[in-house]
């Protein structure tokens, strides 16, 4: 059986994705049973050791494991990205659905709030809300939860505009339905198809913007293991020769980011009816 690209890329990052929350799962279990070494100790262990048996990534400048913190931060990257999108996702939805399908004075003000929040640009956005509401899990979720909700906005509201005036809607109109009834029986399933595929890119644009926010020193305290907050450690470091402190943190980024885009790629093919839906199977 012929196998799409699209297809392939939904698989390929389905399974990068649940390889790292496979990591995020029994990281914390194994540094509990003392098969790991904590994250977040390590002044028994010699500083800016490179990579050997003992330590497979080398330490960082405080003698730390750099393997368990950047496995560690699989958990952290995830938390944070599942608040933030999901939050995001509860918020945006039901605005959306709301805003489009009442329309008038109501639709012109949420429109013009999230217009607003849609053109300031990301990273400056979450910049501002992280500096104000200092560091944190629950913090950054926050912030990176107003940063994403007027894309689901956008999306939903748009789309609910559309089908609002299709014939079934009317139809129950006419017959006596409720506002409340029409957006949850007949509207959320049709405008809710191209959320997956929103929701999979927001997430892999989610951890770029955590890892800018930690290498900017406003995303987690230090204690916690976060890829961004790692690299800006290992700033200084890289240029005296100590290349494993960013390299390792750096890379389960970047894996992780193109894991969520093959994911959302081969979603969207898939929604859209293209070459990710097996047609023959």
């Amino acid at each position: 059986m012929h196998v799409s690209l699209s297809t392939r890329m939904a698989r390929w990052g389905l399974a990068i994705v649940a390889f790292y929350a496979l990591v995020a799962v029994i990281t914390p279990v194994l540094i509990q049973l003392g098969a790991l070494p904590d994250a977040n100790t390590g002044l028994s262990n010699p500083i800016f050791e490179p990579p050997t048996w003992t330590h497979w990534c080398g330490t960082d400048r405080l003698g730390r494991d750099v393997c368990v913190r950047t496995m560690a931060g699989s958990g952290v990257a995830l938390q944070v990205v599942l608040l933030a999108v999901g939050l995001a996702l509860l918020i945006g939805v039901p605005l959306g659905m709301v805003s489009g399908y009442l329309g008038g004075a109501v639709d012109r003000m949420l429109v013009l709030l999230m217009d607003t929040l849609y053109t300031l640009p990301v990273l400056l956005l979450s910049v501002v809300l992280a500096f104000l509401l200092g560091k944190g899990i629950p913090n950054a979720a926050a912030a990176l939860c107003v940063v994403y909700v007027p894309q689901y906005f956008r999306v939903v509201r748009n789309q609910t505009a559309q089908v609002k005036s299709e014939l079934f809607v009317e139809a129950a109109q006419s017959l006596g339905a409720g506002p409340l009834w029409i957006l949850r029986r007949y509207l959320f399933r049709n405008v809710i198809t191209s959320v997956p595929v929103l929701l999979t890119l927001n997430a892999a644009d989610a951890v770029l913007v955590l890892g800018g926010l930690g290498f900017l020193g406003l995303g987690l305290p230090e204690t916690v293991p976060e890829w961004g907050g790692d690299l800006n450690l290992a700033l200084a470091a890289v240029p005296t020769g100590v290349w494993w402190t960013a390299l390792y943190p750096g890379l389960a980024m970047f894996i992780l980011v193109l894991g969520l885009s093959f994911l959302g790629e081969g979603i969207e093919a898939w929604v859209s009816g293209g070459e990710g839906r097996p047609a023959s199977e």
